[in-house]
């Protein structure tokens, strides 16, 4: 087997760890589902914000640090963006703990069809025909659910466009995911202890009062929230982006096989008519991208055929 091919399979592997381990991220989050969201997340970012500096200490990469803090304008971004993601985790690990955990899958999956119309608005990137179809019908998805049936998936679209907007911010910074993500947790570590040790006043914010189950429990939002992260950085490095966006699924439909089998989220007439259309507004836009990746591939063949004639 080639070099290419052994890393072709170590970036599908990677790349199904990680989604897979999104996709039952909501699993540990209901065991902690007695810590309040807002708690939780503080613990997300601390134990996180720890982890990965020990993990770029050991790979040798704090000199990758240094040159973003020195440019004001680097920070202001990556601090927006942060803002977002920041906002983006506690509506999950709220709406996960609060039963909405199918109006979470249901943004993830509404979330690739946005990144798709933010990239035409924002990066003049041009859309297929098919991919303005996908869309439309995701757009008559949610409002078909609003006008039909009065109910407003605020919820789904809040994570979405977060996730989006944070996405669009992070493609034009200069910054790596694991100095990125520990950079993120930087800028929010000082808010969190603040709250953590300051203003929380839940029960499991004494952590000298917890059983030891619990804070182990706590100490694991690290591990979460960087082990995905890893297993992504390394299956991209290993496939080409197109063929990560194909995984992008698993997440949400294991959120949302959970949410109906697991923890027994009833599945509204409102919702499954939405699920429905944004389903196959996603099977439609993956048509179009396998049907591009084959013009591609012929375009690129003919190509090589012409400059092989030429020599």
């Amino acid at each position: 087997m080639s070099d290419d091919a052994v890393r072709a399979r170590q970036g599908v592997f990677f790349a199904l760890a990680a989604y897979t381990f999104w996709g039952i991220a909501p699993v540990y989050f209901k065991l902690v589902k007695q810590v309040p969201a807002f708690e939780i997340l503080s613990h997300r970012i601390i134990w996180a914000f720890l982890m990965v500096f020990v993990l770029i200490v050991a790979m040798k990469r704090l000199d990758r640090i240094r040159p973003i803090l020195k440019s004001r304008k680097l920070v202001l971004r990556l601090t927006l963006a942060t803002c977002l993601l920041g906002g983006n985790w506690f509506l999950f690990i709220w709406a996960v703990n609060t039963d909405h955990m199918l109006d979470a899958s249901l943004g993830y999956y509404i979330n690739p069809l946005l990144n798709v119309a933010i990239g035409m608005a924002f990066f003049a990137e041009r859309m297929r025909r098919l991919q303005l179809i996908a869309i439309g019908m995701a757009v008559v998805g949610v409002a078909i659910q609003i006008i039909t049936f009065g109910s407003v998936p605020w919820v789904a679209l809040a994570l979405a466009s977060s996730f989006a907007i944070y996405g669009a911010i992070r493609k034009r910074l200069p910054v790596d995911s694991i100095s990125g993500l520990w950079l993120e947790t930087a800028i929010l570590f000082p808010v969190m202890l603040i709250y953590l040790f300051g203003f929380a006043e839940s029960a499991s914010s004494d952590l000298t009062a917890n059983p030891w189950t619990l804070n182990l429990l706590l100490v694991a939002a690290g591990l979460v929230t960087t082990i995905p992260l890893l297993c992504f950085t390394a299956a991209a490095q290993r496939l080409r982006y197109a063929t990560l966006g194909f995984f992008q699924y698993i997440a949400p439909t294991l959120m949302f096989v959970l949410a109906v089998v697991v923890y027994g989220e009833p599945l509204e007439e409102s919702k499954l008519v939405t699920f429905i259309i944004i389903w196959s507004a996603l099977a439609l836009y993956s048509f179009d991208s396998i049907l591009q990746r084959q013009r591609d591939r012929k375009a690129k063949k003919r190509l090589a055929s012409a400059e092989a004639g030429i020599h």
